[in-house]
């Protein structure tokens, strides 16, 4: 809660953050809404995402406000829908990711010796790889099997492209995650709090759940704002080359793909392209931004930095570590002040 009250004060100091945050919000929210409820975006353009009109490659009018595309759809509700296939991969497919980078780094990090060098050796391996041409190639082949097999889930409704597209690019962007975080864990490894949980007789489920991962939490969510905007331009780029999600789904990479299609130095249908292309550049800006904005407040490393740039606001800051008698707060690093007395040596005069 801390932590949250700190980069909520960061935000109402900076108003740029301010802006990224509200457009973060507002871009999420209409897609949520036109997700949760069907008749949304109806209400709101008054055409759906997929409603065919005579009104073929139209500009920007009363109607129609960021006009229409080849097939006379409304691009208003195509780009509202749209932000609901980007923002559902981006954020999906980041959690997976999340989940395989942590577990892996901790599990890395804190076995150490061989198991360490074998998974990290593994993690090279990968790097090695074209994961995106990988992904694209798997996309393409297990496309009938996957929807073979939602049909017999009774999953009709699920597009098997969205599906395996979230899947895999969640297997291919834990990389950089799990090598952060283990590189974090054999420093935190080191600490006194870690030796003394260990001295105690804790397990080393316990320590990886209580002590490391509270202290590993801001480098999570730093590198979890950064990951989305990775995630939506690789399926953006999918959507680009036309392997993304099918007819009549859109995402955002899908309809620029679409404009991209019927530029020609004939006749320029601009809006095609700068209005679905504001949308994504805006959104990932913003979503840098934001994480730029989180790594000031939860990273140690710039903290520190920022705290050595500015020294009369260290005294401020060290006078609010000491939360109790107890407990000692240093840079995200909790741990009991009872054993670093233990770990002092007594002075020989």
């Amino acid at each position: 809660m801390k932590v949250l009250g700190q980069f909520f004060t960061v935000i109402r100091r900076d108003r740029l953050l301010v802006v990224c945050a509200t457009f973060i919000l507002l871009i999420s929210g209409l897609a949520a809404a036109d997700f949760i409820l069907p008749f949304f975006g109806v209400q709101l353009t008054g055409y759906s995402y997929d409603q065919i009109t005579d009104a073929s490659l139209k500009g920007p009018s009363i109607h129609h406000w960021f006009g229409t595309d080849v097939n006379g759809h409304d691009l208003v509700s195509r780009t509202l829908f749209g932000a609901q296939i980007s923002l559902l991969v981006a954020a999906t497919a980041t959690l997976v990711s999340l989940t395989i980078g942590v577990t892996y780094g901790m599990i890395g990090g804190y076995a150490g010796g061989r198991l360490d060098n074998i998974m990290m050796r593994a993690v090279e391996i990968a790097y090695s790889l074209p994961t995106l041409v990988l992904v694209i190639v798997v996309v393409t082949t297990l496309d009938d099997p996957t929807a073979n097999l939602l049909h017999v889930l009774g999953l009709n409704h699920v597009s098997p492209r969205l599906v395996l597209i979230i899947g895999f690019l969640g297997l291919t962007e834990w990389f950089t995650m799990a090598r952060i975080i283990r590189g974090q864990v054999l420093a935190l490894k080191e600490q006194a709090f870690i030796q003394a949980a260990n001295a105690l007789g804790q397990s080393h489920f316990r320590i990886l759940w209580s002590h490391l991962l509270p202290n590993l939490s801001g480098l999570i969510v730093v590198y979890l704002t950064l990951t989305i905007p990775a995630v939506m331009l690789d399926e953006s780029f999918m959507s680009f080359l036309g392997v993304g999600v099918p007819a009549p789904l859109a995402s955002w990479g899908t309809l620029v793909s679409d404009a991209a299609g019927l530029i020609n130095p004939i006749q320029s249908y601009w809006w095609l392209l700068v209005f679905p292309g504001s949308c994504m550049t805006l959104t990932l800006l913003a979503l840098n931004f934001l994480g730029d904005g989180l790594r000031d407040v939860l990273d140690p490393r710039v903290k520190k930095l920022r705290h050595s740039r500015h020294p009369g606001r260290v005294r401020r800051v060290e006078g609010s570590v000491q939360k109790s008698p107890h407990r000692l707060v240093s840079f995200g690093v909790t741990r009991p002040v009872f054993f670093d007395s233990l770990c002092q040596c007594p002075s020989t005069a």
